[in-house]
């Protein structure tokens, strides 16, 4: 699998490349969420239900599996 490059600006900004947006179901206006993992940090697409639940304070029921599963409930 060949690795998915960006650069970083001078105001700390990226793109997110084409590939990664497509795998993620990334669109205008969506946020992504960023889980750090000793030396390596994974991005996820974050759902509403992670910023406006009352349970989204529970790690265990956020990941994005979750996200998806419980969607439209």
């Amino acid at each position: 699998m060949a690795m998915i490059v960006s650069k970083l600006t001078s105001k700390a900004r990226t793109t997110i490349p084409h590939e990664v947006r497509e795998a993620l179901g990334l669109r205008n206006g969506d946020q992504i969420a960023y889980a750090v993992e000793r030396d390596r940090v994974v991005i996820t697409k974050a759902c509403e239900m992670q910023t406006e639940s009352p349970l989204a304070t529970f790690d265990e029921w956020g990941s994005a599996a979750d996200c998806k599963a419980y969607r439209g409930l």
